[in-house]
């Protein structure tokens, strides 16, 4: 029988000690590992989770494969959100396989099941294991997470159906357009002005433009700049990663999915109506301790921010590092910074292409390029 979730007042709180580090990382092993061990890539990222997340230096090796009864059973005090989590890493570890098992799929599927959690959001994992990653990405175009966000406060469109064609195409919208390009008009140092020189170093057509991001998808620029991640393929996995840890909804967590199978297995060919498939990002040195630290800055934000919903607008013209501080965004550690964390206005925080389309952009409105700190 399926370990049940405590009562009201009765949840454990608090950060795991090492007995409950072990026991969780045990589960977290024995569930995302195919018939051969973990992969290398696996090992490194459950490592770096472990030591970003709970400051605890596990060695795997020697750990215990270990039930989904009995770990349920160890988890019995916590509540739904901390329990989501740990289900949520695992699938993660089944996600940077480069080819899916259907029997890691399942395993997953039986812990969640006796967590007392439900199984509808693995089924996309199980999916992929089955090769129907067309599937998947039309899942995630529609997912209940986007349909059901509140965009009133900074676009015009109101229903569900409207909210997919934000995630998934491009719209041409003058109004819209002339409002992210009148960001350009406020003072240095504030959020707004700061996403203008953003697009600006990269050629970037602003939503509302031929050729532009869908609008919602766009919303994620706002946290590049806002949790210092620069542009370049890896960084969007930190984007999502932060982005999937920050917010309380369970279904964040699968435009996290997104850009790993955008970005490292390349099982998605294209999605969201403009990102196309890149292979092994998250492979490169340095992305399982960035990959962590993101997920460490995105659960220290203050409450649950569901960051693509935001009305970025009504923060537009005020200092970054205000709405930092109101938003609860702490800095990068030293650890991710070794790693080659980049900021998007640092060197490393843009790609050559995006140089390219900037210095393009340039010279096209007669004006000398300017990378804003990214050369």
């Amino acid at each position: 029988m399926p370990t049940p979730l405590p009562g009201p007042g009765a949840p454990l709180m608090g950060p795991p000690d090492r007995d409950e580090v072990v026991h969780i990382t045990r589960g977290l092993k024995t569930a995302m590992q195919p018939a051969t061990g973990l992969t290398e890539l696996q090992g490194q990222v459950l490592d770096a989770i472990t030591a970003s997340m709970t400051g605890y230096q596990l060695d795997l090796d020697e750990l215990e494969p270990i039930g989904p009864v009995e770990f349920a059973a160890g988890l019995a005090g916590r509540d739904l959100r901390f329990r989501t989590e740990m289900v949520q890493l695992m699938d993660l570890g089944h996600m940077i396989l480069e080819t899916p098992e259907l029997a890691v799929a399942d395993r997953i599927i039986e812990f969640a099941a006796e967590l007392s959690l439900p199984t509808d959001s693995l089924q996309k994992a199980r999916a992929l294991a089955t090769g129907s990653a067309q599937l998947v990405a039309a899942d995630i175009d529609r997912a209940t997470y986007i349909t059901e966000l509140d965009l009133s406060g900074f676009t015009p469109l109101r229903s569900a159906a409207d909210n997919v064609r934000a995630w998934s195409a491009t719209t041409v919208e003058p109004e819209l357009a002339g409002r992210w390009r009148a960001l350009g008009e406020l003072d240095a140092g504030t959020l707004g002005r700061a996403v203008h020189d953003f697009y600006e170093a990269r050629g970037f057509n602003v939503p509302g433009e031929p050729g532009s991001a869908p609008p919602l998808l766009a919303q994620h620029d706002w946290v590049h700049v806002l949790a210092d991640y620069g542009s370049r393929l890896e960084a969007e996995i930190e984007v999502f990663a932060f982005m999937a840890r920050a917010s309380d909804n369970p279904e964040a967590f699968a435009l996290l999915g997104m850009a790993i199978t955008l970005f490292h297995t390349g099982l998605l060919p294209e999605a969201a109506g403009f990102f196309e498939a890149d292979r092994g990002n998250l492979a490169a040195a340095g992305m399982p301790e960035r990959l962590a630290d993101a997920f460490r800055r995105g659960a220290l934000c203050n409450g649950s921010i569901d960051f693509i919903a935001l009305d970025y607008f009504s923060l537009a013209d005020r200092p970054i590092d205000e709405v930092r501080r109101e938003l609860g965004i702490t800095p990068k550690s030293e650890k991710a910074v070794a790693a080659g964390s980049r900021g998007p206005f640092e060197p490393g925080g843009i790609s050559a292409s995006q140089l390219e389309a900037g210095r393009r952009l340039a010279e096209a409105r007669g004006r000398a390029y300017d990378a804003h700190g990214a050369l």
